[in-house]
């Protein structure tokens, strides 16, 4: 499932927990309110990118300012999406002045590929397959202009059940731990990506080191930027409802939480 449906999926009670970026719950919370996000997946290092605006080989587009008037693929609701939509900003761009086409990766990389696009807003390990190819990083997602900031978000009727609540929460931790031991087994964690996803060690040894996260409690600052994200997506017009970002927030983790401890 990708990430943009989850808080739906979990507002329907088809997941339990789902692991998102910062704009799909922005998305869900405009559509519907049966999800809460309950934890927060930052990145262990501020060098780590969240996501990349890529451009092919040989083109003509150099600069941010460039892409006025050009197609650009974007996966629509995913926190690349919010990232190219703060990315165009910087040189005064709208989203009325580029033509977003909205593709999830695999379409979004066959239209890259083939040409039927001029740029695309995307991820690891897509923007390392696409650089390995010859395209060029436009612009690599770092903040203000990207979050970089992942979120669980879980089902509104498992958190007010007190034993699915428990069980949330300690899946939570799991998942805490888990992150932990990959970010201390980076080897391991690469061959395991690897096997998963069918990308070659090369690429591998990119996005593993670039995707360390710790898992922690929705701090007051994370909570600020999701509402910064959701006012520039209703001032632009990619939600049509505002969004108050702290009444979705519903931590399962304490303030001082660590994966060791």
């Amino acid at each position: 499932m990708s990430a943009p449906a989850e808080p739906q999926a979990a507002d329907a009670g088809q997941i339990d927990l789902g692991d998102v970026g910062d704009v799909p719950p922005i998305n869900g919370a405009a559509k519907e309110t049966g999800f809460r996000v309950v934890a927060a997946e930052q990145p262990v290092n501020t060098t780590q990118a969240g996501d990349y605006l890529l451009v092919p080989k040989g083109s003509p587009i150099k600069t941010l300012a460039d892409l006025r008037g050009r197609r650009v693929a974007v996966p629509i609701g995913s926190s690349a999406h919010g990232f190219l939509l703060n990315a165009i900003q910087t040189v005064d761009l709208s989203p009325a002045s580029v033509d977003l086409v909205n593709l999830a990766p695999g379409p979004g990389a066959a239209a890259f590929d083939s040409g039927k696009v001029d740029a695309w807003a995307i991820w690891q390990p897509q923007a390392s397959i696409e650089q390995a190819k010859g395209a060029t990083v436009l612009l690599a997602g770092h903040p203000p202009v990207d979050y970089d900031t992942g979120y669980e978000v879980a089902s509104l009727k498992d958190l007010r059940d007190p034993a699915r609540r428990s069980a949330l929460t300690d899946l939570v931790r799991r998942i805490a731990k888990a992150y932990q031991w990959g970010d201390e087994h980076q080897a391991a964690w690469e061959q395991a990506v690897e096997q998963e996803t069918q990308v070659s060690p090369d690429i591998a040894a990119i996005e593993v080191p670039n995707g360390l996260i710790k898992v922690t409690n929705v701090t007051p600052e994370l909570i600020a930027s999701e509402q910064t994200l959701a006012d520039n997506f209703y001032a632009t017009g990619q939600i049509t409802t505002k969004v108050t970002a702290s009444q979705i927030v519903d931590n399962l983790l304490p303030p001082d939480f660590t994966a060791s401890g």
